[in-house]
């Protein structure tokens, strides 16, 4: 019986690890690729010009 108690321990950690991950998730949209692709699109633009300055 001591043994049950004991892997009853873990499996509440999992269950309390799950409901804790979608509570913490619930509140994130989905953003999308725009504003990584724009920075990057002014990182090459930038590297471009240091590259014709010269």
């Amino acid at each position: 019986m001591g043994a049950l108690v004991w892997l009853l321990i873990p499996l509440f950690a999992a269950i309390g690890a799950g409901l804790w991950g979608s509570w913490a998730n619930r509140t994130r949209k989905s953003r999308g690729d725009g504003p990584e692709l724009d920075g990057y699109a002014r990182f090459r633009a930038a590297m471009e010009k240091s590259h014709t300055g010269s």
